[in-house]
């Protein structure tokens, strides 16, 4: 293969895509497209040997105490700690743009 797809690669995948390319663009989707197919083609290169599944990059383990059931708090008790109420309920900022 060339350095890039042909025109009826990418007019059949601008089709799949359902868009309209101008000429200006089949000429330059011909080459991205090409780089990004070659790219995809080098990660399949990749031998992985191992069956292992990374998780993480470090081999720790997380730590977690375990949960302990406690006493329930009044609803007054908890309303102490709130900065601004409305009887029982906890007003927050509003955070939607208008």
């Amino acid at each position: 293969m060339g350095d890039k797809l042909t025109r009826e690669e990418v007019l059949h995948v601008a089709r799949l895509a359902r868009i309209n390319l101008t000429e200006e663009e089949i000429e330059k989707y011909q080459f991205q497209l090409k780089k990004l197919l070659d790219d995809v083609d080098k990660i399949k290169e990749v031998k992985l040997d191992s069956n292992d599944k990374l998780i993480a990059p470090v081999d720790e383990k997380t730590v977690c105490r375990e949960d302990e059931a406690g006493e329930m708090l009044e609803p007054e008790e908890i309303m102490k700690n709130v900065p601004v109420s409305n009887g029982n309920f906890v007003e927050v900022p509003v955070m939607i743009n208008e």
